[in-house]
């Protein structure tokens, strides 16, 4: 008897002329970046100017960053600077889930902090319940909703998996009970994680808290990048295209940007995302999915789909191809894939086949970092004067709210909870440089698809790169 396939696959099955008509006349611009409350930039920085703390990078690490240290000492001088525009990159393209998990779910956290993980859930909460307080007290409409985020079964393996992990705070649906919430004929079963999960719309978050910012006093500049930064002793000098800032304290949040310190430059890499949005639903095409809720959805698949309906019914369908482009650069031309757009459709027209001929309205991608261990790392740098937080693997709407809180203790010298763990004591194994990086990572690849295929099991390629400390994941 022939083996069943696979529920998704690098193989198209969908007939290419219904995906290339879905995708025809598709936006190739990220669906947020439209809303008309979009805010104009800031003017760029021109000339010298000081401050007690700059934070490097606009996104929501930075924001966060300057947010927090301005309500904690409205004294403090705070400058901003964003190369581009706020939201332009990760912060304004990602899915738009909040999840308060600090190590990439569960199973990775056992993998690298094993013997922190009590830790690590309390903070992960503590930092959740203040993203959530934050959004209230400065009147941030960032659309954010608590209603859970549901796991689903695409292969049969997956469903004792998930049976298994059911608990205080989840509820497993099998295959009939699934219906209720959502219907698609590859769903075997599901877990809807209550706690610590919402969604936001990415974009809206990032401008309120730049709104926010800028109420406390927060200086900021927009496109305004930083070309180095330099230690002259008491302070630190950053130079910018046309002028210059100097800090008593610095905190970086460029992520998958090329850091501006040489000791962490093979600790992250760019990898690339890919999503599709589709036009407004009917309410009739609602009800055939029956996914009249607003909860996030992904499959458990090593490489995973991730999905969720906005406010005005259309479908966010984003993941499973987790690109690396050659040579680690980053470049416009890489957010477009029209490669990983047609399997990403096909796999759509799979899951959803109830709704014909849907179309696409927005394709996009854009860049992420990633780090060995698929979880945020902190330090400093230069006697104690700069703070960084990187590394978030995809992960990072929640998390790096709880990266600024560890910056800035490390900036103040603070000994906490947070900056005892191994986030900020140990580092992630770095990654290998061009030429074996691109080899290497198509090996990997390779070996998840295989292990997705092969029931969940690892191969001996991804059990060792587990063995020393090398986590992989779409």
């Amino acid at each position: 008897m022939a083996a069943t396939p696979p529920a998704y696959d690098l193989a198209i099955r969908t007939d290419r002329q219904r995906i290339d008509k879905a995708l025809a006349g598709a936006a190739r611009t990220p669906f947020w970046l439209e809303d008309p409350g979009r805010p104009a930039p800031e003017p760029a920085l021109s000339g010298a100017t000081d401050a007690d703390l700059l934070v490097i990078g606009g996104g929501y690490c930075g924001l966060w960053t300057a947010l927090i240290a301005k309500e904690a000492d409205p004294s403090l001088d705070v400058v901003l600077v964003e190369g581009n525009e706020i939201a332009w990159a990760a912060s304004g393209r990602n899915g738009g889930f909040v999840e308060a998990s600090l190590t990439h779910g569960t199973e990775n956290g056992r993998r690298h902090f094993a013997d922190e993980l009590p830790i690590l859930d309390a903070l992960a909460a503590e930092n959740f319940a203040g993203f959530e307080d934050t959004l209230t007290r400065h009147g941030i409409d960032a659309e954010f909703r608590k209603e859970g985020v549901l796991a689903v079964a695409t292969e049969p393996h997956q469903v004792d998996e998930l049976r298994a992990a059911a608990g205080a705070t989840t509820t497993f649906y099998d295959r009939e009970q699934l219906g209720t919430l959502v219907r698609s004929p590859l769903f075997r079963a599901g877990l809807m994680q209550h706690e610590g999960a919402a969604l936001v719309h990415p974009a809206k978050l990032a401008w309120g808290l730049k709104a926010a910012c800028r109420r406390l006093g927060v200086r900021i500049y927009e496109n305004t990048p930083v070309t180095g930064i330099k230690d002259q002793g008491g302070t630190v000098r950053a130079a910018t295209w046309a002028g210059s800032v100097r800090a008593r304290k610095v905190a970086l949040a460029t992520n998958g940007f090329p850091t501006l310190l040489k000791r962490n430059r093979l600790l992250t890499v760019p990898i690339y995302d890919y999503v599709l949005m589709t036009e407004p639903l009917t309410g009739a095409q609602v009800e055939e999915i029956g996914w009249t809720k607003r909860f996030g959805i992904s499959d458990t698949s090593r490489q995973f789909h991730y999905y969720r309906m906005t406010s005005d019914n259309r479908i966010l369908w984003g993941g499973y191809d987790a690109v690396y482009h050659k040579g680690g650069g980053i470049r416009p031309e890489h957010d477009q894939n029209p490669e990983t757009f047609a399997r990403l459709a096909d796999h759509f027209m799979r899951t959803f086949p109830q709704l014909g001929d849907v179309r696409f309205s927005h394709a996009w991608g854009g860049m992420i970092d990633m780090c060995t261990q698929l979880a945020a790392f902190q330090g400093r740098a230069m006697g104690g004067k700069v703070a960084y937080s990187s590394g978030f693997t995809g992960l990072g709407v929640a998390a790096t709210r709880y990266g600024a809180t560890v910056m800035l203790d490390l900036l103040d010298g603070r000994d906490t909870a947070r900056t005892r763990v191994k986030m900020v004591t140990r580092k992630p194994l770095p990654i290998p440089p061009e030429p074996m990086l691109y080899p290497a990572v198509q090996v990997i690849r390779n070996a998840i698809a295989r292990s997705d295929r092969n029931g969940g099991r690892d191969g001996l390629i991804l059990k060792a790169a587990n063995a020393i400390g090398f986590s992989f994941d779409s």
